[in-house]
């Protein structure tokens, strides 16, 4: 009884999580247009969600911002955490509380605080001021990341580099990227996620005629959602499932190897 219980209990969990997903992907191929009604399967909506362009455009945008920002964000935060790793116990611990302060701070504090700074700076919201805003909450994520990497770093081996002739650039391609590189992954692939998955930062910093994903998606529900929009939530979340499936069974390989080779 104790069994079927807790089965019963991952069971309403899982339902409750995956059961409005599963209702939109069935109303993606709903020929209807009323949520209500089943009117047959079709692929129109697929169809005509590659045909409408401020979509697409909204897409673009959306992955274009969450590269670059994602990019330039692990490029300024392993920056960081290699000049907080040589700092003292106490400094160190000092500047990782204030690079916490942005991620325990409400998204719509940081979204009006960033619209002021650019209003009193006179810089013209567009693109560049979505991709700044991107970059600055981004960063803390890249560092919570790998700062435990380069806490695990041994440091001998880096200065065993330069003593051995290596240049201070050929001693940290070689020695200490390879070792934080699963950190500066990891960083990436949050930082990748928390842009794509923005709203109230890019709603407060974004100018008029650009749009991503979710300030498209949010003007789009005040009209009336359009089945493109089922559409696209499908394959964005498909996208997804792959993406996890493929990282997980690269990373069951990566594991094997190095136990293959610890083996030997």
């Amino acid at each position: 009884m104790k069994t079927f219980f807790k089965r019963f209990y991952i069971a309403i969990i899982f339902i409750f999580l995956y059961a409005p997903i599963a209702t939109l992907i069935i109303l993606s191929f709903n020929k209807s247009k009323t949520r209500s009604k089943w009117g047959g399967f079709t692929l129109n909506w697929y169809i005509s969600l590659f045909e409408d362009e401020t979509i697409l455009q909204a897409l673009w945008n959306t992955l274009l911002i969450a590269v670059l920002s994602s990019l330039i964000a692990v490029v300024i935060g392993t920056a960081a955490c290699i000049a907080m790793q040589s700092m003292s116990k106490k400094m160190r611990t000092v500047f990782m509380g204030i690079t916490n302060i942005p991620m325990l701070n409400a998204d719509i504090v940081t979204g009006i605080s960033l619209m002021l700074l650019y209003i009193s700076f006179g810089i013209r919201f567009g693109f560049s001021t979505i991709l700044l805003s991107h970059i600055t909450f981004n960063i803390p994520y890249v560092i919570l990341s790998v700062m435990p990497r380069m806490k695990q770093l041994n440091p001998h081996t880096y200065e065993a580099a330069l003593d051995l002739g290596a240049s201070h650039i050929q001693a940290f391609f070689k020695v200490v990227f390879p070792e934080i590189l699963p950190g500066i992954m990891t960083g990436f692939l949050m930082a990748f996620t928390m842009s794509l998955d923005d709203f109230i930062i890019t709603h407060f910093t974004k100018g008029a005629g650009i749009d991503t994903l979710s300030t498209k998606i949010y003007s789009e529900v005040r009209k009336g959602i359009k089945p493109e929009m089922y559409a696209l939530s499908t394959i964005i979340f498909i996208t997804v499932i792959v993406l996890l499936f493929v990282i997980n069974v690269s990373g069951k390989k990566s594991s094997q190897n190095t136990k293959n080779k610890a083996q030997r």
